[in-house]
């Protein structure tokens, strides 16, 4: 028996439909699975019960044409109703454009008439599921809101490891080493760490050791004498003492040359430093956090990182975990990117696709958290809709989400209708395939490295076939156009 879905209430359901042996059918299919279901006739009730109900329906059934409007403004009042309410469409029309724009506008599937009673009944399972899994991260983001700081961005178990670990430490003096692949927010989470502490209203400074010319690092970690060398018109205080009372952030402490990484250790040990050219050392109170993607302990192995200063900056780790290791937390950062993005180009982007969430969800994102946010950005420039579709993302991120899912060859313990699974399948990639070529036949059949008459033809066996394309040539075909 499957486990009950977590709303923290009964999935409540909304089915429109002016069929009433459909909508009594659907009744009882989904009150049999423990749902609150409301029925509505057409369209304009449809609507009156979207709009009027106390709270937002979880899941909501739309027939697409019916006498008095369209499926597809059922969906578009629910989605501005509550963005989290899943909607699949139904349809006796196996309109290919409209399928691919119900899911533009954050329909969950598109389900042709007449269908299995089970094909829906586990359609709007793992719907409700989908509404379950976001219930619980809005849950989650409200529970820790208040402890979460500014600029972090994750609810997984393993971010919430690393905030955890951060609230412990930061008003300790100990100097602490995080690490992490390049892009996964070490500097952010420094700033938390800064933010966290009694030294917040204090400088927060960021030096970057591997952008600076060695023959001028000396002079910007410690500060020098007005004539101290050549060019140096007016004394400079340097990050440590321009920091005073706050803390340092060395990023990729790991690029520091052998020389000044002698001359760190002293200042870490002695709380003094001494500028180019200074006669005294000067006593300092600064909170030193360092930050490395490299192999450090590699690094002291090779002779290129003192042992010595590696214990003293070690003292406490934090590793920050790549984003293939939390990929619960892909969607969310992507919905904040894509908000911060639509309004950086002025452009009305409403949210995420599902089959765009999904291609997300499997990219291992080699570049991180920044990977990720180029990726958003790019959609966002490229986006003709208010939708971000397959279509605006990257060939590497969609090719990924294209292979058949481990789930899809995991046979049930009832079993399975083959023909059904294969089927939906095969529906699903040539969704995906047309979107991504906006619909163009020619090159949605290239993708899937099929013939333009076959592709037509498996659109017809699924139900979704349009109008017959007698100006798109069968590029199978050298004798045709």
């Amino acid at each position: 028996m499957e486990a009950p879905l977590d709303l923290g209430h009964t999935p409540r359901v909304l089915v429109v439909d002016d069929e009433q042996g459909l909508r009594d059918m659907l009744s009882i299919l989904l009150r049999r699975e423990g749902y609150e279901v409301v029925l509505a006739p057409s369209f304009t009730t449809g609507c009156e019960a979207v709009e009027g109900a106390p709270t937002p329906f979880d899941l909501v059934l739309t027939d697409l044409m019916m006498p008095d409007g369209s499926g597809l403004d059922v969906l578009s009042r629910a989605k501005t109703r509550n963005e989290r309410t899943e909607v699949i469409v139904m349809t006796a029309y196996g309109a290919l454009e409209t399928a691919i724009d119900a899911m533009k506008r954050g329909a969950y599937d598109f389900v042709t008439k007449p269908f299995a009673t089970s094909e829906l009944r586990a359609l709007a399972r793992k719907a409700l599921e989908r509404r379950a899994l976001a219930t619980e991260n809005a849950r989650l983001r409200a529970q820790v809101a208040r402890a979460q700081p500014s600029g972090i961005l994750g609810h997984s178990a393993a971010m919430r490891r690393v905030l955890d670990l951060a609230q412990r430490i930061a008003n300790g003096k100990t100097t602490v080493l995080i690490t992490g692949e390049s892009g996964t927010g070490k500097e952010r989470i420094a700033r938390a760490i800064h933010d966290l502490s009694d030294r917040k209203d204090k400088p927060f400074l960021v030096v970057n050791c591997g952008a600076i010319p060695e023959e001028l690092m000396e002079s910007e970690l410690f500060g020098h004498e007005k004539g101290s060398f050549t060019g140096a018109t007016q004394k400079h205080l340097g990050i440590f003492r321009a920091a005073e009372g706050g803390t340092v952030l060395l990023d990729e402490v790991a690029e520091l040359p052998l020389p000044l990484q002698v001359k760190l250790l002293r200042v870490l040990q002695e709380r003094k430093v001494r500028g180019v050219g200074a006669s005294q050392e000067v006593a300092i109170d600064v909170r030193v956090l360092a930050a490395t993607n490299r192999d450090v302990e590699q690094d002291v192995k090779d002779g290129k990182f003192r042992q010595d200063l590696y214990y003293r900056l070690n003292v406490i780790r934090v590793e920050l975990p790549p984003l293939r290791d939390r990929r619960e937390d892909i969607g969310e950062i992507a919905e904040h990117l894509l908000r911060r993005c639509a309004a950086e180009h002025k452009k009305q982007i409403d949210g995420i696709s599902p089959d765009a969430l999904r291609a997300l969800d499997t990219y291992d994102f080699p570049g991180n958290v920044r990977e990720l946010e180029n990726v958003i950005e790019r959609a966002v420039a490229l986006a003709q809709a208010s939708i971000i579709g397959l279509g605006d993302l990257p060939h590497e991120v969609v090719g990924r989400a294209a292979s058949i899912s481990p789930e899809l060859l995991a046979l049930p313990e009832e079993g399975c209708d083959l023909d059904q699974v294969l089927g939906e399948a095969e529906r699903r990639l040539i969704l995906q395939a047309l979107e991504r070529t906006g619909g163009v036949r020619v090159h949605a059949a290239k993708m899937l490295r099929v013939s333009l008459r076959s592709l037509r033809y498996r659109l017809q066996k699924l139900g979704v076939a349009t109008a017959e394309d007698a100006d798109e040539p069968d590029e199978s075909n050298p004798t045709s156009g």
